[in-house]
């Protein structure tokens, strides 16, 4: 029997949080049954950014690839969940390897990382207050072999940042990064990540469907 899906997207609704300037989702409905019509049709507008969604390169490098030129197998394969340590969030605002909560000598085993802060509990109400990534995380996560980072948080930089340090590294090293995901009913360990992007031609990210299972052994 095929293990459980475990989704770790957030339900999208008019409700939803996006960052101040944003363009929120709305529901148009040009059809409805409910009224009398033969069937029901309905658009949306709304940031790219919304939920979980995969960045593209294009969202914080100048000649960066568009979110529909990125390799699916990014988004598609194993990973690893990891938490960071109980406290963390009162002695920074940005999370640096000490933060995580692993042994000493942990090193990532997959191509794929999500880092469960617990910083960003309700994402149907926007805050400011949490945690980032710190550029040097995003350095040694690359040298471990690291290809897609995933946070439960809007932005892996914090959200007054203007240079955008941590996106900077992720340009830098060809890290891809996956934010606003929900990690908290996840326990740490090891899955199969599916996150797959739409290919929104010329597009700087896309909304997922983001789901783990649990890695066979």
């Amino acid at each position: 029997m095929a293990a459980e899906a475990i989704d770790i997207s957030p339900r999208l609704s008019q409700r939803t949080a996006v960052f101040p300037g944003d363009v929120p989702l709305l529901r148009t409905v040009a059809f409805d049954m409910g009224t009398g019509d033969a069937f029901t049709l309905s658009s949306l507008t709304t940031t790219v950014h919304l939920g979980a969604h995969a960045d593209a390169p294009s969202h914080y490098e100048r000649e960066g690839a568009t979110i529909d030129r990125q390799p699916l197998d990014l988004y598609w394969g194993r990973c690893e969940v990891i938490r960071v340590r109980a406290g963390a969030e009162c002695a920074s605002r940005r999370v640096g390897r000490a933060d995580l909560d692993v042994k000493h000598n942990w090193v990532p085993a997959t191509p794929r990382l999500l880092i469960a802060t617990l910083s960003y509990p309700d994402p149907d109400a926007w805050s400011a207050d949490f945690l980032a990534l710190e550029p040097a995380l995003v350095d040694w996560l690359a040298d471990a072999g690291v290809r897609l980072i995933g946070v439960d948080t809007p932005s892996v930089d914090c959200a007054d940042s203007k240079d955008l340090p941590a996106h900077a590294r992720f340009a830098a090293r060809g890290v891809s990064i996956i934010e606003g995901l929900v990690l908290a009913h996840v326990d740490c360990g090891e899955y199969e990540l599916c996150a797959l992007p739409l290919a929104l031609e010329g597009f700087d990210a896309s909304p997922v469907r983001a789901a783990l299972r649990r890695a066979s052994r």
